[in-house]
């Protein structure tokens, strides 16, 4: 029983920690939305999301619920903030190719 409860803590704990480290983020993410543009280079999310994949398959292979929500939520920022820096670059090519300039 002890050792039941033990472990309901420390999961919290881990929840709580998650939860504080996943928020850094989702101010980020809620930055980013408001500028409608990513802050970080394209290389900086396609990293985070290469080792978001891995973290969020050794989450599942452990059966680790902390750090399955963690990374399942933290894959979406990254993956949206992907989504913001190719937005940013193509209306950057399409704008040169208006101007006239090559893309």
């Amino acid at each position: 029983m002890i050792h039941a409860n033990a472990q309901s803590v420390w999961i919290a704990v881990g929840l709580l920690g998650q939860a504080l480290f996943g928020a850094r983020f989702v101010v980020q993410w809620l930055h980013s939305e408001i500028l409608g543009k990513s802050r970080f280079p394209r290389l900086f999310w396609q990293i985070s999301v290469a080792a978001g994949v891995l973290i969020l398959g050794y989450a599942i292979h452990r059966r680790d619920p902390v750090f399955i929500c963690g990374e399942t939520t933290t894959l979406a920022i990254f993956c949206r903030n992907l989504q913001l820096v190719s937005r940013k670059k193509t209306a950057a090519t399409q704008s040169q190719s208006i101007d006239g300039e090559a893309p």
